[in-house]
């Protein structure tokens, strides 16, 4: 800020100077006081200048709507929508985002720092503020091969960026626990620079959770019950209650907040999808949730703004009052909080469900050609078992963790596997496409519904190989060809041929489309599913598929490298001696 810029906003803030635009009429919600504030509400190079009796060289009636802080999502994928930064901006500033947390991490699991590059240049084409944190596990472990590494080293040099607000979802909890060189390094580097450390602790409990707090991390998302929330507040942390489009905790934890720990709880989305943008929302629909479940509309407003620019160190935004941005959101009431008009810096940006701003995209080609899949064929598809007693992964429909289960399958007389839709088991497979390893590990689901071809997505959280399931070998073997030969993304296939499939060119786990185009090509996807293939109504086919692959949440999942146990934190034998 300049002198002349510093005297003008003191001068408008006392009335002696018009303001550049006046706001009229709102009902200004007071994160800070708790209450509601009439009076103009006075703008300034972008900035608020003050609250009260102003002139403007413009003026805005709100025609008495409410006034609330611009929204804050406080931990957010942008890669899990399918669509660029740009698209996001386009997206969801319209329900009253001004600023998101975004953590790059699925897209520098494939191209590293070039991908972090990529996303903070195209960050830079949306009027939505885009604070991006520095992915912190890149490999998110050594037990899958990824496309990329970013080293402690790597973060000293990129923690440096100021367009880097801190380091993202520290995954490796046991590391953290254990304190291993690895974990240490990388936290040190992020305490060197001075920054905000996001957290990822699923189940973390007791003299495990009091290690990871005091290695400095700071919020957890991954809180699923009322018992851990309030564990993770007694021991300093911030909650990100998260709903998103595979997960919705919020309303459990919703239940656990009370006066005196309301400012330790954010709202965040993690992963969302365009269909529930388009269907539900966006942070105007988390807030719709709390009032639902009986919180307060203002303390449900601060979870959405000023508690998330405290705790993410953002000073200026967050709240309607002096020297904060002029980031704003217009509500008809504070019930079902519809968004009529956002300001970001002052401006008008969206009004009416509508983006105001033209779009316009930076150049991807460079995340484009993600594919290295060595010698693959059907016959790495092959099981050669001993025994029918195996383990299996039982999907738990509307989360991502997976039970550890027990079958006894049918097996032909070289030890494969054979379908029996009695059993709702199928294969899953993970090929890796990254280094060319030639890796195929193949492990049995049971729960996806799947009765006809096979399914097979470049999005598979978080290293992003290739993972297919399907009723034949053949099918899935050929679900993964067309998958390669379309650049990734999404292919359906049935008796040899292709019902369905999305391309998604940038890294095999992003569109360069619209979010329309990409609800478009999700709907017509799971229609099929469900319909041709038969895939279980209650599953989600494709973000339930993609997370069958994550292995930093409980309990069972598959790698390119194996049949791995989350809890257990290490590979286990599909047979059970």
């Amino acid at each position: 800020m300049t002198k002349a810029e510093l005297k003008k906003r003191i001068d408008t803030a006392a009335g002696r100077t018009p303001a550049d635009m006046v706001i009229k009429n709102a009902k200004v919600v007071d994160v800070y006081g708790g209450g509601i504030i009439a009076g103009d509400i006075a703008i300034a190079d972008g900035c608020i200048a003050g609250i009260g009796t102003y002139e403007g060289k413009s003026v805005y009636d709100a025609k008495g709507k409410f006034a609330a802080p611009g929204f804050i999502d406080s931990h957010i994928h942008i890669e899990s929508a399918y669509v660029t930064p740009e698209e996001i901006g386009r997206l969801l500033v319209p329900h009253g985002a001004t600023t998101i947390i975004a953590d790059p991490h699925e897209i520098a699991n494939i191209k590293g720092l070039e991908a972090v590059e990529y996303m903070l240049e195209a960050a830079g084409e949306t009027a939505l503020d885009i604070k991006y944190m520095l992915p912190s596990c890149v490999p998110a472990t050594k037990f899958e091969h990824a496309g990329a590494s970013i080293t402690a080293g790597d973060m000293v040099k990129s923690l440096k960026d100021e367009r880097i607000l801190g380091l993202a979802e520290f995954m490796d909890f046991p590391g953290v626990a254990n304190a291993t060189d690895s974990a240490i390094d990388r936290l040190i580097a992020a305490h060197e620079a001075g920054v905000p450390i996001d957290g990822h602790s699923p189940g973390l409990s007791g003299l495990a959770l009091n290690a990871y707090a005091a290695a400095g991390i700071s919020t957890d998302h991954e809180c699923t019950t009322v018992e851990g929330m309030h564990e993770r507040i007694s021991r300093g942390m911030y909650i990100l209650m998260r709903q998103g489009s595979a997960c919705h905790d919020l309303e459990t934890l919703l239940a656990g907040v009370t006066p005196e720990n309301g400012s330790r709880c954010l709202l965040c989305s993690d992963d969302l999808q365009p269909k529930t943008i388009f269907e539900k929302g966006h942070l105007d629909n988390h807030l719709r949730i709390c009032v639902r479940y009986g919180i307060d509309p203002i303390t449900a407003i601060r979870m959405a703004t000023i508690n998330a620019a405290v705790c993410f160190g953002l000073p200026d935004r967050g709240a309607i009052a002096p020297g904060r941005r002029a980031d704003i959101v217009l509500l008809d009431n504070l019930t079902d909080f519809s968004v009529s008009k956002v300001f970001i810096e002052g401006k008008l940006t969206a009004e009416d469900g509508k983006y105001l701003p033209a779009v316009t995209r930076r150049d991807s080609a460079a995340m484009e050609s993600s594919f290295r899949v060595k010698d693959f064929s059907v016959k790495k598809l092959k099981l050669n078992l001993k025994s029918g007693k195996v383990r299996v992964i039982d999907i738990k429909p509307g989360g991502v963790a997976t039970g550890k289960g027990t079958a006894q399958v049918k097996l032909d007389a070289d030890g494969d596997f054979v379908y029996d839709e009695m059993t709702d088991i199928v294969k899953l497979a993970v090929v890796e496409r990254h280094q060319n390893t030639g890796n195929v590990a193949v492990a049995l689901l049971r729960g996806y519904g799947i009765k006809a071809g096979a399914v097979a997505l470049s999005i598979a959280h978080d290293s992003h190989n290739i993972i297919t399931t399907g009723v034949t070998d053949e099918d899935m073997a050929f679900a993964v060809e067309s998958l390669i030969a379309q650049g990734g993304g999404v292919v359906l296939v049935k008796d040899g041929a292709v019902l369905e499939s999305m391309p998604l060119p940038i890294g095999g786990i992003m569109s360069n489309q619209s979010g329309e185009w990409v609800d478009e090509k999700l709907t017509a996807i799971h229609k099929t599913a469900h319909r041709e293939l038969g895939i279980s109504g209650d599953v989600e086919p494709l973000m339930t598929l993609c997370f069958m692959a994550l292995p930093v949440i409980p309990a069972l999942k598959l790698t390119d490298k194996g049949l791995f146990d989350v809890l257990a934190f290490d590979f286990v034998p599909l047979e059970i001696e």
